[in-house]
C-alpha cells in the first residue's frame, strides 16, 4: 500500500502544470534506499509518456569526475565525483569503486534531501545513476617514435634510439626472442627487459604498455611488444615485466597480436 502511494504521489506531482523537473517529483517520494530504483523507473517512464522529458528539464545528467569518496550500502554504492574542484555524490547499484578512479555516468536522476536508512546519512542532493564507465584514455607515445601507433600495431622507434640490455635468468628473452620463438613459449612465463614507448590506460580495466629493448625491426615487424598490466608506468621508464605469453591473441575490434604478454608484473 505504502508502495502504490508513493507512486501515485509521483505520478500526481508530475501532473501538475508546475512539475517541469524529476527533482521537484522525487522530494514527494519515499527516501529510502530499497525504493530508489522503483522511484527512478516510475518518474523516468511518467515523464516520457506524458512527453515532458527533455535535455533541459533535469531529467538527464551525465556527470564525469574524480572518486574522492566511496562507501557501499543499502545494495547502492555511493561515490563523491569531483571536476574542476565542484564534488558531486552519485549513487548506483552495487558495484566495486576505489578512489582516485574516473568515472563517467549516464541516465541519472537528481533527488534533494536524500536520506540513507543504512548509512544513516543525509544528503542535500544526489544522483542516482546507471552503472559506471571508464572515459577511453588518450594514447601517450614517445617523443623519440615517428609516429603514433594503431591500435593493432606497434609503435616505430628511430633506429638505434632505443638499447637496452637482456634481462638475466633461465626464461628471459629479448623482444625479437619473444616474436622468433612464441609458439614453444605461448602460455609460459617470460621474463623481458625494455623501453615503455607507449602507454594507454583505462581500457578494458587494465594499462596496454608497448616496450622496446633495439632488438628486431619496424619492418619484420617484431620490434614492439605488447604487454598488459595492472601497473602504469611512464613513458621512457626502462622496466622489467614478468607475465604470461600468449600467442595469435584476438581481443576482437582490431585489437589482435601475433604476441602478447598478459597479467605482467612490471618493475623499474
Amino acid at each position: 500500500m505504502k508502495r502504490y502511494s508513493t507512486i501515485m504521489s509521483v505520478l500526481l506531482t508530475l501532473a501538475l502544470p508546475v512539475a517541469g523537473n524529476c527533482a521537484d517529483a522525487a522530494k514527494t517520494a519515499d527516501k529510502s534506499d530499497a525504493s530508489i530504483e522503483a522511484i527512478k523507473a516510475d518518474v523516468s517512464k511518467s515523464k516520457h509518456s506524458m512527453g515532458t522529458a527533455s535535455a533541459s528539464d533535469g531529467a538527464s545528467v551525465n556527470p564525469t569526475g574524480k572518486v574522492v569518496e566511496t562507501m557501499d550500502g543499502g545494495g547502492y554504492t555511493y561515490a563523491n565525483l569531483e571536476l574542476n574542484g565542484k564534488k558531486t555524490w552519485v549513487a548506483f547499484a552495487t558495484h566495486e569503486t576505489h578512489v582516485g578512479e574516473t568515472l563517467s555516468f549516464k541516465g541519472c536522476l537528481e533527488m534533494a534531501d536524500f536520506q540513507s536508512t543504512a548509512l544513516k546519512r543525509k544528503f542535500d542532493t544526489i544522483l542516482f545513476c546507471d552503472l559506471p564507465t571508464k572515459p577511453k584514455a588518450a594514447s601517450k607515445t614517445l617523443a623519440v617514435t615517428g609516429k603514433k601507433s594503431p591500435g593493432s600495431g606497434g609503435a616505430s622507434a628511430s633506429a638505434g634510439r632505443i638499447k637496452v640490455a637482456k634481462a638475466e635468468g633461465a626464461n628471459a628473452y629479448t623482444v625479437a626472442e619473444i616474436f622468433a620463438k612464441r609458439a614453444g613459449l605461448d602460455g609460459k612465463q617470460v621474463v623481458v627487459k625494455g623501453q615503455v614507448v607507449k602507454v594507454a590506460s583505462g581500457i578494458m580495466d587494465r594499462t596496454w604498455i608497448h616496450l622496446q629493448d633495439g632488438s628486431g625491426s619496424e619492418k619484420q615487424k617484431n620490434h614492439d611488444l605488447v604487454v598488459t598490466s595492472k601497473d602504469s608506468p611512464e613513458i621512457g621508464d626502462v622496466v622489467t615485466v614478468s607475465g604470461t605469453l600468449t600467442k595469435d591473441k584476438d581481443f576482437g575490434s582490431g585489437y589482435k597480436y601475433n604476441v602478447i604478454i598478459e597479467k605482467g608484473s612490471v618493475k623499474k
